[in-house]
């Protein structure tokens, strides 16, 4: 005799047959992944290449107006800073646009205007060494003091002012938007720090290799100093530090030209 298999659904102690178990529930999966980590910086190539187009055009619109303000004002100085104005404007104005219209991100704080991590008497200092060291390595590969466009801006004392003033504030303000805000973290994002640095300070050089009639020894001490504000740039993370070691740099010039020009007192 054979044992009884046992029902299906066993009757319960009140004689009622006991529904199955229902069977567990699948866990549940997310419907999408989580979207991948934004790359920093946020633009790329292609933002630097629509860049370089406007540059050419802010150039030339510099050019033009440089050449209206001279017939207007007969002083090549104010047709200088004329230009100066109008090709930084446009520059810091089409990042400005770009950031707005393309990505919707702030225009300051993309470009690493932000706190600077060390005491800012520190960032003036590096940049007074800076302007020594290059000053040194200068004479070392003995670049011409002669004439150039440069130094015929600055024949007079008013000359000396007017472009001490720009040199301090709005040139480096300006530029290191620019190569060290903008140019910089993207090389240093696709080579690494150090080949990124000595990049974005090559045509740094270079856009002062005109105004030091087209001198070779000129454009690469001013690369150098390029290099070094990369580095505060690097180090702090800050465009912020790197701008005001610039205007340091800058005013060491500016403070050793005045005296020369008798706009100061003798200082050795």
């Amino acid at each position: 005799m054979t044992p009884e298999e046992p029902p299906v659904n066993p009757p319960s102690a009140a004689g009622r047959p006991v529904a199955p178990a229902a069977p567990e529930a699948a866990p549940e999966f997310p419907s999408a992944l989580p979207p991948p980590p934004e790359r920093d910086p946020f633009w790329g190539y292609s933002d630097l290449l629509w860049l370089f187009g406007l540059a050419i055009a802010s150039v030339l619109s510099a050019l033009a107006v440089e050449r209206i303000a001279l017939k207007l004002f007969k002083l090549e100085v104010a047709s200088i800073a004329a230009g100066m104005l109008v090709l930084y404007g446009l520059l810091c104005g089409s990042l400005r646009m770009m950031f707005r219209v393309l990505y919707d991100r702030p225009f300051w704080r993309s470009l690493g205007w932000t706190p600077i991590r060390m005491p800012v008497m520190w960032v003036i200092l590096c940049g007074m060494m800076t302007a020594v060291l290059v000053a040194v390595a200068s004479s070392l590969i003995h670049t011409p003091t002669g004439d150039n466009p440069m130094t015929r801006l600055m024949e007079t004392r008013a000359d000396v002012l007017v472009m001490g003033v720009l040199g301090i504030t709005l040139g480096p303000l300006c530029e290191e938007l620019v190569f060290r805000g903008f140019l910089q973290p993207l090389l240093v994002r696709s080579l690494g720090a150090a080949p990124g640095i000595v990049l974005a300070a090559v045509p740094f050089g270079l856009l002062h290799l005109q105004e030091y009639g087209n001198s070779w020894r000129h454009a690469l001490i001013i690369a150098m100093a390029g290099a070094a504000f990369g580095w505060m740039r690097q180090a702090t993370g800050s465009t912020k530090a790197a701008a005001i070691m610039h205007a340091a740099y800058n005013s060491l010039f500016f403070i050793a030209l005045m005296t020369e020009k008798r706009i100061l007192p003798q200082l050795w």
